[in-house]
């Protein structure tokens, strides 16, 4: 048999014409090939000069083919259960996998239950996933049973397919064949771009069904609702282990019940969906997070603006985002109409939309007047109120929300100090975000997708803006991802990925560089030769939103808020009624120092004020009795139980000051 050669995992190699992936690697832990940057089944046969790499099950490619397999044999169990069942999508996504479908009623407990049964008998058979590749028409004709399927081939290579584009590609269309491999008969077959695993097997008992819930067909509500199934698979049983441990610990810190439990914000039916109300105490460490944050802006030269709610379409329409980004606001509110006595339009209306992003505004900020190069760079911020439509399958407490207060800043630079401004606003973020209590960091460059005709602009400025953020990330020593077609539509992005006290990781702070705005809207200022010349914007949020915050915050301190945040931060419990004035001194010393410090005088028994508290997460519980009272002293109660007895007051008093002010836990 001849041989060619290729380039395998890096080396150059000379194999067998005809070989596939299964015998070019040969360790179980290899479930893919990348033949020339695309993701291939090993049972692809290479050609003269192709570059292979291997994709081990442990890779993020890897997984994501363990995942999507797994929702392949979701899909068939639930058909093999019921088979009038149609089928939806079933891509991977973060930490899992689902599938839609139509199913006359909602799956229950019991139904997962039995899927997972029904999936364990297809994992044991070991399954073939076997490739074909189809035409439109025949696919139509082998699917004509599944809408849904049909649909996706109609959209096939549109914008439109979504999540639909596990599935349908806008190349060769392909249907994996669950084949029997005693009998070499097709069992089942899907509609999908692939790869899978070389078989059903590699699944393992690694995986588990985790919920289901009511989706909208392709995301959007005007759509039939479907039923959907989550899941998750990993490559070893420790693994799926530990994600199920961190999944119950998250349980116990969702901010939603936690907002709740400590009486921090609410989401009222009558105000609707996706749009809080901070209660005094969320309003207390609402307050404490904003005024930190102003001192801090401050302190670093930046200037403070505010800007309205609404506005005129016309500046939307010029900034582009009704052009590229109206799916994602409010619909217009039309007004100033003008009508005379006899019901004839005098002058015509206007549509004013609730805005989405503060850039505009602050754009017409600047060019309130004229600019010279001894005001730059001028930095611009807002604790700006947004309003954005998210659909209602997303909208998730305070981390996903409709209406929210963005800490936004714009920075208008020149081109020669972009990169010491980018440097100072990346170092800036990420100390602030350090004193709010998170520490572990990795940045990510979301860049555009060539061809997509989303990003606006020239190229070469696009080069210039993405090279120079990747300097910029580079230098800070922290890891960079990429994300390709991850950026906003008038330029690049970092974004400050931060992990939490159970591992998750969140996007924090953006920070995106754009020349794009400041050509639209035509901004100048005098350079030092007199001649006039265009500044560069930098768009900054470093919390993302001030409700999004709070709410990773709740969920990193589990509601054990540091003192410094803690809506309460130290409430005196006396003994008994005879100590109320005693401890109601050092209350006010408290107080006096300006801790939000209090007495509690209520009739419940000391014991319960002690579980009272302790259930709020007070962080300093006082206690005083005959013996602290004797020796001008207190008694220090953790939130953990532990209790330290007989601090002199004076101790006391300075100790709980220097905890707020070095913003430290306790």
């Amino acid at each position: 048999m001849s041989s060619i050669q290729v380039t395998v995992d890096g080396q150059p190699t000379s194999i067998e014409s005809g070989v596939d992936g299964f015998k070019l690697f040969t360790s179980k832990t290899v479930v893919a090939l990348r033949v020339n940057g695309e993701l291939r089944d090993l049972a692809h046969r290479p050609v003269e000069g192709d570059a292979i790499e291997s994709v081990e099950i442990g890779s993020p490619d890897g997984l994501n083919i363990l995942r999507h397999s797994s929702a392949h044999v979701l899909a068939q169990a639930v058909q093999n259960i019921n088979p009038e069942a149609k089928l939806g999508i079933g891509p991977p996504i973060t930490d899992g996998f689902y599938y839609d479908f139509d199913v006359e009623t909602p799956f229950t407990p019991e139904d997962l239950r039995a899927l997972e049964k029904e999936m364990d008998r297809i994992i044991r058979s070991g399954q073939r996933f076997v490739r074909r590749a189809t035409s439109d028409e025949a696919a139509r004709v082998e699917l004509a049973n599944e809408p849904y399927k049909l649909e996706l081939i109609g959209l096939k290579g549109t914008d439109s397919v979504g999540d639909g584009a596990a599935e349908v590609g806008s190349g060769e269309l392909t249907i994996y064949d669950n084949v029997n491999p005693h009998t070499g008969e097709t069992v089942w077959k899907d509609l999908c771009r692939g790869p899978h695993l070389p078989n059903t097997r590699m699944i393992g008992n690694v995986y588990s069904l985790m919920r289901s819930a009511a989706a909208y067909w392709r995301g959007n509500e005007k759509n039939k609702q479907l039923q959907r199934i989550y899941g998750t698979a990993w490559p070893t049983k420790e693994e799926l282990r530990s994600h199920l441990e961190q999944l119950e610990e998250a349980a116990k810190r969702d901010h939603r019940r936690l907002g709740a439990e400590l009486d921090l914000f609410s989401f009222p039916e009558e105000v609707g969906s996706g749009l809080a109300v901070f209660h005094p105490k969320g309003g207390i460490i609402r307050k404490t997070m904003e005024d930190y944050s102003r001192q801090r802006h401050e302190e670093a030269g930046y200037d403070f603006v505010y800007s309205p709610h609404v506005t005129k379409s016309h500046l939307f329409e010029t900034s582009g985002h009704l052009q590229w980004y109206a799916e994602g606001m409010y619909p217009p509110l039309q007004m100033d109409e003008e009508r005379d006595e006899n019901g004839e339009i005098r002058k015509q209306g206007q549509d004013y939309y609730l805005k989405p992003m503060n850039c505009p505004f602050h754009v017409l900020i600047y060019k309130s007047q004229g600019r010279s190069y001894r005001d730059l760079p001028l930095r611009m911020f807002e604790f700006g109120t947004v309003y954005r439509y998210e659909k209602s399958g997303v909208v998730h407490g305070l981390t996903r929300a409709r209406g929210f207060t963005q800490d936004d800043a714009h920075l208008f630079v020149t081109q020669e100090d972009i990169e010491v401004e980018l440097q100072n606003v990346l170092k800036f973020v990420l100390d602030l975000l350090r004193d709010y209590g998170l520490n572990d960091f990795y940045l990510e460059l979301s860049t555009k997708e060539e061809g997509n005709p989303k990003f606006v602009g020239d190229d070469a400025i696009w080069k210039l803006a993405t090279d120079t953020l990747e300097k910029v990330a580079t230098e800070s020593g922290l890891k960079l991802v990429p994300d390709p077609g991850g950026a906003a539509f008038y330029g690049p992005k970092i974004s400050v990925q931060a992990k939490d006290a159970i591992g998750r990781t969140w996007q924090m702070s953006t920070i995106q560089l754009d020349f794009n705005l400041p050509e639209r809207f035509d901004l100048e200022y005098t350079a030092n030769d007199g001649t006039r010349r265009r500044p560069v914007m930098i768009h900054r949020a470093l919390f993302g939103s001030i409700e999004r915050f709070f709410g990773v915050l709740t969920e990193h301190y589990a509601g054990i808020f540091p003192p410094w945040l803690a809506p309460v931060q130290v409430v005196g419990i006396p003994v008994a009624d005879e100590f109320n004035d005693y401890l109601g001194e050092v209350i006010e010393k408290l107080r006096a120092s300006g801790v939000r410090a209090s007495l509690d005088v209520s009739y419940d028994r000391f014991p319960k004020k002690i579980r009272n508290h302790t259930k709020d997460k007070v962080p300093f519980m006082l206690i005083a009795g005959g013996e602290d009272r004797d020796a001008n002293a207190v008694s220090f109660r953790f939130r953990d139980g532990s209790q330290e007895n007989a601090v002199p007051v004076a101790q006391a008093v300075e100790r709980i000051l220097k905890a707020i002010a070095d913003k430290v836990q306790v």
